[in-house]
């Protein structure tokens, strides 16, 4: 078995596949696969005050997390833009977060600078993020492995040895596992699983998976402009990553202003691609009669999709319009599933519609 590392990007030095991309992803879909991500940063925050402290900060309802609860988080700018987000887990007394591989230290470096006079400690772990994806997760042999009677609920982890198990919200049902694990036994963990019956896959495999399900990654599918609303983190613990119902922090204006009274600007969608042509990158513009119209976001191909993406696009605009990106414009799709109605008004643009009403 041929591990092929990838060369750059946010997954520098990780194992893109195995020698068989498409084939380890259909065994994501139909058995059972282990994906090394352990090169996701990982800290943690200890203290009386580390739940209503990061409460204060973020834009998720925190203070109240149960023990082993799991859930998205955000750390905005002063206009409600995306600087950070992180996967958290409550357990044991310990809060633990995993971000992006490059957002590791900047992020530490901001919980620190915000702690003043609170009593909590942020610092770095030395835990690796082991993901697994498929239906044979949930047999005895791969129970066993990992230790458990049985998998935990969506969004809540348990204690495993030397960690911890997490179950996150699979896409369309598949069942998806994040075991975060002490970094020097991570060989250990994945011999163990593999001797279970697991195979190995690389992260295109998990970049594929996430792709389709139209999840977005930081500093892929976000820019310096993104606000939560246009890539769909918005939700309280365990559906999202703001909750709607809670006290200030930073950004929070912006967050409140657009859902009561008006519509993001962007929206993010599934592209499909014409698989003919050269790959375009991340970050291409995405053009509509020659007139851009949004960014590009994640590449990947996927093996019943065939060449996708997710992009960021102006809001509102039709499914059926022909696009094109990349340097060599390569035409692409909408996936019309994936584009959010425009249904729902806010509630303060619903007030403002009724009082104009009144006044006509």
């Amino acid at each position: 078995m041929t591990a092929v590392r990838v060369p750059e990007g946010p997954d520098a030095g990780a194992i893109w596949h195995y020698g068989d991309p498409l084939a380890e992803q259909r065994a994501a879909q139909t058995d059972a696969v282990l994906v090394d991500r352990s090169h996701r940063a990982v800290l943690t925050l200890t203290g009386a005050d580390r739940q209503t402290w990061l409460h204060s900060i973020s834009t998720q309802h925190v203070s109240e997390l149960t023990d082993g609860a799991s859930t998205e988080n955000l750390s905005l700018d002063g206009r409600g833009r995306v600087e950070d987000h992180w996967l958290q887990t409550e357990l044991g007394g310990v809060t633990y977060l995993d971000t992006e591989p490059w957002r590791g230290e900047p992020l530490l470096d901001y919980l620190r600078r915000m702690v003043f006079w609170s009593e909590v400690t942020p610092a770095a772990a030395e835990l690796a993020v082991l993901s697994l994806l498929g239906p044979r997760l949930a047999e005895r042999a791969v129970l066993d492995a990992i230790g458990v009677d049985a998998l935990p609920a969506q969004m809540t982890a348990v204690p495993v040895h030397g960690g911890f198990l997490r179950r996150m919200t699979g896409a369309t049902g598949q069942l998806e596992l994040d075991l975060l694990v002490a970094r020097g036994r991570s060989a250990e963990w994945e011999q163990r699983l593999t001797q279970a019956g697991v195979r190995r896959a690389g992260v295109w495999t998990y970049e594929a998976h996430r792709v389709a399900a139209v999840r977005p990654r930081l500093g892929v599918d976000t820019d310096e402009r993104t606000i939560p609303h246009e890539v769909g983190w918005i939700g309280g613990p365990g559906v999202g990553a703001v909750h709607l119902d809670k006290g200030c922090y930073r950004g929070q204006e912006t967050v409140a202003r657009v859902h009561n009274l008006g519509k993001p600007p962007r929206m993010l969608v599934l592209l499909h691609l014409d698989g003919s042509a050269e790959r375009p990158s991340t970050g291409d513009a995405v053009k509509a009669d020659g007139r851009p119209v949004g960014r590009l976001g994640t590449v990947v191909d996927h093996v019943d999709l065939g060449p996708v993406a997710l992009a960021l696009l102006k809001r509102g605009l039709p499914a059926e319009t022909a696009l094109v990106t990349g340097r060599d414009d390569v035409a692409a799709t909408i996936d019309p599933d994936t584009v959010p109605s425009d249904d729902v008004v806010g509630a303060g643009r619903q007030a403002v519609e009724r009082l104009r009403g009144i006044n006509r």
